[in-house]
């Protein structure tokens, strides 16, 4: 029998993630930082508890210690709000384009975004008459430089940041068309940087390529990758040009606005 959603707990069932809700509760009541007597006082905690509790936010960098004593909302809840707010409006913004893309190219088209080393399937248009053997689950993720839309991150980041990545994750393979070696795959991302879009060439998964165009917000900040995947033998370069003006009315959805000299 399925489960219904009434069986989630309206509270939380771990004490200590209940009562770190509430002190979140409070600091996010004032704009201003607020003492630890007065956040005690609010949530009805104990002061070394709550102490406690605000020096392990402050590790994360959800809460900020402004002075001694007090306590306000952090960084990294700007960061994540930001992030959810990205994945969001990029997600409403392209649903459309990717539905009308797959109806032309009849295979799957995916909307991914880098989360660190990885990129995450934040959404898909695909029909079982695509023919493809694996359609990736939205929330998967898979590294970087094994695929078309983690190639276009790479790409814009600097070279110290590619070899660091590099040396990070060792660029272990998944097939025998992997990229492995920084080299080559400094030479690929000099080509996604070229022409605009980057390719997985079966290196994620042995008979699937793809190929991805970027797409960018109002700031022309690189947010997420629009790719068309498709059985080796049916991935068609004449999409290319489809691909990357639905990339671009998703970006222009999004804000960008394409300098003269990207444009042509």
């Amino acid at each position: 029998m399925k489960k219904l959603q009434s069986d989630v707990p309206a509270t939380p069932v771990i004490q200590v993630i209940e009562r770190m809700f509430a002190l979140i509760d409070v600091l996010a009541s004032r704009e201003e930082a607020i003492s630890l007597k007065e956040i005690s006082e609010k949530t009805g905690l104990h002061p070394s508890t709550t102490h406690r509790i605000l020096n392990d936010l402050a590790v994360g960098r959800f809460v900020d210690r402004p002075e001694a004593g007090s306590y306000r909302l952090g960084m990294r809840l700007l960061e994540l709000g930001n992030l959810v707010k990205g994945r969001l409006n990029v997600r409403d913004a392209a649903m459309a384009p990717m539905r009308e893309l797959h109806k032309l190219t009849q295979q799957p088209v995916n909307l991914s975004m880098r989360q660190g080393d990885e990129i995450v399937y934040i959404e898909r248009a695909y029909s079982e008459r695509s023919g493809m053997q694996v359609v990736r689950a939205i929330g998967g993720r898979a590294p970087l430089h094994l695929t078309s839309t983690g190639k276009l991150f790479l790409a814009v980041d600097e070279p110290q940041r590619v070899r660091s990545y590099a040396t990070r994750t060792g660029l272990a393979g998944h097939t025998r068309n992997s990229i492995t070696q920084l080299p080559v795959l400094e030479r690929e991302l000099s080509k996604a940087r070229q022409y605009g879009i980057a390719r997985d060439n079966e290196e994620l998964e042995l008979g699937v390529r793809c190929m991805a165009a970027g797409i960018y917000d109002d700031q022309g900040k690189l947010v997420a990758g629009l790719s068309i995947s498709a059985p080796a033998d049916r991935l068609d370069d004449g999409w290319l040009p489809k691909l990357q003006a639905t990339a671009n009315e998703i970006s222009s959805a999004l804000g960008y606005k394409a300098s003269p000299a990207s444009a042509t």
